[in-house]
């Protein structure tokens, strides 16, 4: 019984240690409700990633728009830059994988996201 509680305690204290997707982030839901005639619901939220933060490839059970508030430098898996720059915009298709980039420099990443997505679902899934 003592192992057993001893590995319950582990995987709890893993799962509070273990980095997320989004970790160290600032996502702040500005609107929620469902849409209208469907199974799906619309998530507005502003999402602040600050430098030295990675936002690991994911998916959606949806789609994303994605509008940039506050640009800053990407650096890809492979080691380049890129410069997100404030007014791009893009949208994010439903189940492809996405991002894998970490933030870089000075400036935070200030994202304006718009997520249509399946009612009841997670709305990030990471990637396979």
């Amino acid at each position: 019984m003592l192992r057993f509680l001893a590995a319950c305690l582990m995987v709890l204290v893993s799962s509070w240690l273990a980095p997320s997707a989004f970790a160290e982030t600032n996502r702040t839901v500005l609107k929620q409700a469902d849409l209208t005639g469907t199974n799906m619901e619309i998530i507005i939220a502003v999402l602040e990633v600050p430098p030295g933060t990675a936002i690991e490839r994911h998916t959606h059970p949806g789609e994303e728009a994605v509008y940039v508030l506050e640009g800053a430098t990407l650096q890809m898996p492979d080691g380049t830059e890129v410069a997100r720059p404030s007014g791009q915009a893009g949208v994010n298709v439903r189940d492809v994988p996405h991002a894998g980039y970490k933030v870089v420099g000075d400036k935070t990443l200030k994202l304006l996201t718009v997520h249509i997505v399946d009612k009841g679902k997670p709305m990030t899934v990471p990637a396979k």
